[in-house]
């Protein structure tokens, strides 16, 4: 998720939750509190920057993804739900090709099999995790973009789980981009297959710069077709001036529509974009 800093909201909790009861020693050494509860280690946050990691099950490589949030540090550092969304349609279709609501945008780059690994971008990645995910499930190279400040986070995750890319055949760069700056795109480049993004249609003042971007990676003279899947939850009105003004520029399909959550009207819709013409 791409934000500016002056648009991040204070989302704190004092907790830190850790699945893996090591840890416990870690939190210890760094002067923390610990305590059990439910089998779990909470490590009560001291003055050290509040960190929550979290474990990922991946069924179709039967192991986990690690990926650190930093609540206090922005929204930018948190997971959404949009991202579990693509993260659990990625599993999926490495478990089962032939079920998977990717399975009409994914098959056209694997008929050779021969081929290389596909060149993934992912916008606004936040944690990292969607990116990192692709790149250990399709065995793709991934370029994992968000505003600079986020990038180290990112960064660390990537680093977390080298192993897992190792042993799968993925890769994954991480590199700052600024919607809306073509510089930044000029510096990644435009050779990708496909771009990935999850819950980046949040402020308003964003649609534009966000709209350009996409305009640079995905229209005008091209020597191949690349496509754009985004995760979406709805939670605006506003965010349909987004959907209208891009529905000008790409054609915009829906594939894939989850449940709603307790609580909630409406799930993560995934959407497929691709330019005109």
């Amino acid at each position: 998720m791409e934000e500016q800093e002056n648009d991040e909201e204070d989302i704190i909790s004092t907790n830190i939750l850790f699945s893996d009861e090591d840890n416990e020693e870690k939190a210890r050494m760094n002067g923390q509190h610990t305590e059990h509860i439910n089998g779990k280690t909470i490590v009560q946050k001291g003055a050290a920057k509040q960190q929550l990691l979290q474990q990922h099950s991946l069924r179709s490589i039967e192991s986990t993804v690690v990926i650190r949030q930093l609540p206090s540090e922005g929204l930018s550092f948190q997971l959404w739900p949009a991202a579990t969304t693509l993260v659990s349609l990625l599993d999926g279709y490495r478990c089962d090709s032939a079920s998977s609501p990717l399975t009409s945008t994914l098959s056209v780059f694997s008929v050779d099999a021969n081929r290389r690994p596909l060149n993934i971008l992912e916008l606004g990645s936040g944690t990292g995790i969607v990116g990192i995910v692709a790149a250990i499930t399709l065995g793709a190279n991934v370029t994992a973009t968000d505003l600079p400040h986020v990038v180290p986070n990112i960064q660390f995750n990537a680093n977390a789980n080298a192993g897992l890319l190792a042993s799968d055949g993925g890769a994954v760069n991480v590199a700052p981009l600024r919607w809306g700056h073509a510089d930044d795109v000029e510096v990644i480049g435009r050779d990708f297959d496909l771009i990935l993004a999850s819950d980046v249609v949040y402020h308003d003042h964003l649609y534009e710069p966000l709209l350009q971007t996409l305009s640079m990676l995905l229209l005008g003279i091209r020597r191949k077709k690349t496509v754009f899947v985004m995760a979406h939850l709805r939670r605006w009105k506003k965010e349909s001036v987004f959907f209208k003004k891009a529905r000008k520029l790409f054609n915009v399909d829906v594939l894939h529509l989850d449940n709603p959550c307790d609580g909630s009207r409406v799930g993560v819709v995934v959407y497929r974009f691709d330019g005109k013409g």
